[in-house]
């Protein structure tokens, strides 16, 4: 039931999938930055029916999400030097960036830490 799934918002408050298509969302980039937002059902006639879907409907030309479950601090790292990269830099540049960065640290080399992370929509 995709439409049902749900992000949690602070305090008791949840956004669903339907929620965010009966919304407008007029934003340049949504960053879903949470273990395995990517995730959706697939409809044979439709594709993806989730959020990443959903965000853009509703007026998002660009989503950011992950495919997989993320480490914290990997993930706080690579958001960290996202937002630091976009002031300056397209938001698919950004993340390579983003993602460079964290690889380089021996921590995290490892894919599992920052490949996760994907940008679907809109060429810039």
């Amino acid at each position: 039931r995709p439409l049902l799934s749900s992000l949690a918002l602070s305090g008791a408050d949840r956004l669903t999938t339907l929620d965010v298509l009966r919304a407008r969302v007029p934003a340049d980039l949504v960053v879903l930055s949470a273990c395995v937002t990517a995730r959706g059902k697939v409809y044979r006639a439709e594709g993806v029916v989730g959020f990443v879907r959903a965000f853009m409907f509703a007026g998002a030309p660009r989503v950011l999400v992950s495919l997989w479950n993320v480490d914290d601090d990997a993930t706080r790292a690579l958001m960290s030097r996202f937002y630091e990269e976009w002031k300056t830099k397209p938001a698919a540049t950004a993340l390579r960036d983003a993602q460079k960065f964290v690889a380089s640290q021996a921590k995290w080399k490892d894919p599992k830490y920052w490949a996760a992370w994907q940008l679907w929509g809109l060429p810039e």
